[in-house]
């Protein structure tokens, strides 16, 4: 039961990641950084910005606020995914 509880949620957070360059998912990781050490969205995304030029976001006062929930998502599964693997060392 645990473990096709598992496969259920990984599938389903590929279908709300999607499919992601190397280079994505390198700005999508500097971003989880910046939050995981407290940093408030655009300055977690400034900082990716700098280490990844190529994938910098443009943002505004009418976008931050989905920006921000993606990469709370992505926060949380990086977190799961941690989780999982300490799991799976025990």
């Amino acid at each position: 039961m645990k473990e096709k509880m598992i496969k259920a949620y990984l599938a389903r957070a590929e279908q709300i990641i999607g499919k992601r360059t190397p280079e994505e998912t390198a700005h999508d990781d500097a971003v989880v950084a910046g939050l995981e050490m407290g940093l408030p969205i655009e300055a977690a995304l400034a900082n990716a910005a700098q280490k990844h030029p190529a994938e910098t976001l443009s943002w505004d006062n009418s976008n931050i606020g989905d920006i921000a929930a993606h990469y709370d998502y992505l926060k949380e599964h990086a977190q799961i995914l941690r989780k999982l693997g300490n799991q799976k060392r025990k």
